[in-house]
């Protein structure tokens, strides 16, 4: 498994909040010490990122800094964790492979996945019973799929057939759709694109030159944000230049970029939209001259 990401020499980590009503951006951390990533908003105000391995809370008005949260018995984490929906746990990937469920409160853990592939969380069904995860079998990082598990374990279902390469799934509010991104559709090329829970209905939704990923809409379902790389861009690496692009209702032909920065990996893997769904938090990782 890969280690926690790093700073390189002379890279910082900003951490910040967009209001989308406004288009003011806040900058509520910025150090050199920790690469955090992948910030999700809890019901308390709060962000929750990952940074060497472990999880942080971070005030999201900037107030105070990161501290580490207690977590027992956890193996190393990379970057996709999810709140529960009853807001006082959530469900983590670790480097063993397997998805986990953490306690916020008093730091017990439980493991969720036994199966033998590598289970990379990124949603929960809104009633907190399913998740849905990214499935790599045999070392195949390019022909990942995705799965669907109950909260408590057990057998999974898979939603996409084999080949992939498929991405990033997180349920709509009502639950009716998971969105996701894929390059079923344009090979090379990963695009936004949704699918019943059933595994019916896949559709293709993003159509530019451009490389998208990671669509997370707001707990109201009024507005959805995406990571969009340069055309060309292999997979979803770190330290480019990026644009996060704003979804108005479900009109996926008229995004509009209303944050352009350097980063990639770690920026938004996962949902981090406010419970008002009015701001959503990312990460940047220049390099000041």
């Amino acid at each position: 498994m890969a280690s926690a990401r790093t700073l390189a020499d002379h890279q910082i980590c900003r951490v910040h909040v967009h209001d989308v009503l406004t288009g003011a951006t806040t900058l509520v951390h910025t150090g050199a010490t920790v690469l955090f990533e992948a910030p999700n908003w809890t019901p308390a105000g709060d962000l929750i990122l990952n940074g060497d391995g472990v999880l942080w809370r971070l005030p999201a008005d900037g107030s105070g800094p990161p501290r580490q949260i207690a977590l027992d018995g956890l193996p190393g984490l990379n970057n996709d964790h999810v709140l529960d929906p009853a807001g006082d746990a959530i469900f983590v990937s670790a480097d063993d492979g397997h998805i986990h469920h953490a306690s916020l409160t008093d730091g017990r853990v439980r493991r969720v996945t036994h199966e033998d592939r590598m289970h990379f969380l990124h949603g929960v069904s809104p009633d907190g019973a399913t998740l849905a995860y990214v499935g790599i079998e045999q070392q195949r990082w390019n022909a990942g799929t995705l799965w669907t598990i109950g909260r408590d374990g057990g057998p999974s279902t898979r939603v996409t057939p084999a080949g992939g390469p498929d991405d990033g799934p997180e349920y709509t509010p009502d639950g009716a759709w998971i969105y996701c991104n894929t390059e079923r559709f344009t090979p090379g090329q990963a695009q936004i694109a949704r699918i019943r829970p059933d595994g019916s209905g896949l559709e293709q939704l993003t159509f530019d030159d451009r490389v998208n990923w990671f669509p997370h809409f707001a707990p109201d379902g009024s507005r959805a944000v995406y990571l969009s790389y340069p055309p060309g861009t292999q997979g979803h690496p770190a330290d480019l230049p990026v644009e996060l692009r704003l979804v108005e209702g479900d009109d996926w032909a008229k995004p509009r970029t209303v944050v352009a920065l350097p980063g990639g990996q770690g920026t938004i893997n996962v949902n981090s939209w406010s419970p008002d769904s009015r701001r959503f938090a990312y990460v940047d990782y220049p390099f000041p001259a």
